[in-house]
């Protein structure tokens, strides 16, 4: 049976959501054993792969993507941030560039918003990746946990193959067939790294320079990241 992208993206934001959720009000967290199951016990079935992808992030990567406005819509508020960002970047274009519809993940239709929700996973991957921590340990981890939760195999020659692949920006903006395709990719990368780690900050660079991503354009995506987290 074949993976939905989407549906794995919504499930992603709203893990990084439930382990924000249990974190005690003094602020400590749960036991180790706790923490593990509140991350993939809710995974199970068809919803395995989201917990095998935070397993790939890692706990303080996957709360930045449940944080604030991100965790009440999932994939489709990353849209409508890719939106607000493209729409008021391409209105200071004025008649300097030709209009561009924003065909968002908030405003396609399912099997559109597939395709586009596949490009920003393979950027997902490559972020978590960008600071060269996934060693073989980690990688057979990942693989034994989700063969035990019973993802779908496609989903798992998927994400074998991405893991397998060099890292290359050039490669993962490839997947970016438009401007606003490419903001989505942008934004999701931007939710992941750690902009205080220079290998990831410079792999977010490198990859908005091969998309071709206007610097002012890469602006406003930064503050609609600014934007959600505080909402």
């Amino acid at each position: 049976m074949a993976f939905n992208a989407k549906a794995l993206l919504d499930q992603l934001f709203g893990q990084g959501q439930a382990m924000l959720g249990e974190r005690g009000a003094n602020g400590d967290a749960r036991s180790r054993r706790s923490r593990d199951e509140g991350a993939f016990g809710r995974f199970g079935g068809g919803m395995a792969a989201g917990g095998a992808l935070g397993l790939l992030l890692g706990n303080k990567r996957v709360r930045r993507l449940g944080g604030g406005a991100l965790s009440h819509g999932g994939a489709a508020v990353l849209g409508a941030m890719a939106y607000r960002g493209y729409t008021e970047w391409q209105a200071q274009q004025g008649g300097k560039r030709q209009a561009e519809a924003p065909r968002t993940l908030d405003r396609v239709p399912e099997s559109e918003a597939e395709a586009q929700s596949r490009a920003v996973l393979i950027v997902v991957v490559g972020a978590a990746r960008a600071d060269g921590h996934i060693d073989q340990r980690e990688r057979r981890l990942i693989e034994s946990e989700i063969e035990r939760m019973g993802a779908a195999q496609e989903l798992r020659d998927w994400l074998d193959a991405e893991l397998g692949r060099p890292l290359d920006p050039a490669a993962i903006a490839a997947a970016a067939d438009s401007q606003v395709v490419a903001s989505e990719m942008y934004l999701a990368s931007r939710l992941v790294v750690d902009e205080e780690n220079f290998m990831e900050r410079a792999y977010l660079d490198e990859l908005a320079h091969c998309m071709g991503l206007d610097s002012e354009l890469q602006r406003r995506l930064d503050q609609q990241v600014v934007a959600a987290r505080s909402g």
